[in-house]
């Protein structure tokens, strides 16, 4: 399976100083966690979360899950321990914040191999400032071993000095620019956390949105926003059922020698069949690791 279509509907973040958190993201139906170190660590709690959570990514626990940490920014005292201790714990993937640009990519992987990381563990990046933004290309082909753009929608407004307002129109162009550099790049993207836990509407249109534009999930801050990322982020039973007929119809006319494809009235073309056969795949692999 391919990093992109690897099944990221859903990407918790978890505390990494709270052990029943940790426990707990064991029976949650989430398609990837978040082990944090960072925002949701005090200082003086740091080293000691940091252990529990290399602990926690290397025992298994968490079955099919896609499990990232995230470190302490670069900036940090905290960083060089972290990313030793994570290369050492060999977990899915190392995130970092606020990475704007190529050359700490390629900082982050000299670390990483520094460390000693198995070849499987990816690097994601934080994608939170007008640099990123602006470098997101640049970014996204730094290094084979980075598979991920976080987008940090919280930092990245801040950044811009841009509102919260329901439907995201300050950040729409910055949005757009990080999934285009993603595309290009060949590199999934996940979505930004929304922040209103008692907006159950306001956060499923924000995840409607942002399959829309084409991240491939959505990150979130608790366990009551799975269910709507799971389900927006997932092909529907009539999507399948579509891509399906588009493919059949396809292989027939190939089959057949005939030029044109037609499925209810509708020209088929080959960039149809692609989105087509994406769709199934994407179906196949939520199906696997919810099995």
């Amino acid at each position: 399976m391919t990093d992109t279509t690897r099944p990221r509907r859903s990407v918790l973040y978890m505390p990494g100083a709270n052990d029943r958190a940790l426990e707990k993201a064991a029976s949650l139906p989430a398609d990837a966690l978040i082990l944090d170190l960072e925002d949701a660590v005090a200082p003086d709690a740091k080293e000691e979360a940091r252990d529990r959570v290399c602990e926690a990514a290397s025992s298994g626990r968490y079955g099919r899950r896609e499990v990232a940490i995230r470190a302490n920014g670069a900036d940090t005292t905290w960083y060089e321990g972290d990313v030793a201790a994570i290369a050492a714990a060999g977990p899915d993937a190392l995130l970092v914040p606020k990475v704007g640009s190529a050359g700490e990519v390629h900082a982050i992987e000299r670390a990483l191999e520094a460390g000693g990381a198995p070849d499987r563990t990816r690097i994601w990046v934080m994608v939170e400032t007008p640099a990123a933004v602006r470098n997101a290309f640049e970014i996204a082909t730094a290094s084979e071993r980075l598979a991920v753009l976080v987008v940090g929608t919280n930092d990245l407004a801040k950044e811009l000095r841009a509102e919260h307002v329901a439907g995201r129109a300050p950040l729409l162009t910055a949005l757009q620019q990080l999934v285009i550099g993603a595309r290009e790049g060949g590199k999934a993207i996940v979505d930004g956390v929304y922040n209103d836990l008692d907006d159950a509407e306001g956060f499923e249109a924000e995840c409607l949105q942002g399959r829309q534009f084409g991240m491939d999930g959505k990150t979130l801050i608790h366990p009551k926003q799975l269910e709507p990322a799971n389900r927006v982020f997932a092909p529907s039973d009539d999507e399948v059922a579509r891509a399906e007929e588009i493919i059949a119809a396809f292989e027939e006319a190939e089959r057949e020698g005939r030029g044109v494809v037609t499925v209810n009235g509708r020209m088929i073309e080959n960039l149809h069949v692609d989105q087509a056969r994406d769709t199934v795949a994407r179906a196949g692999a939520i199906a696997t690791l919810d099995a």
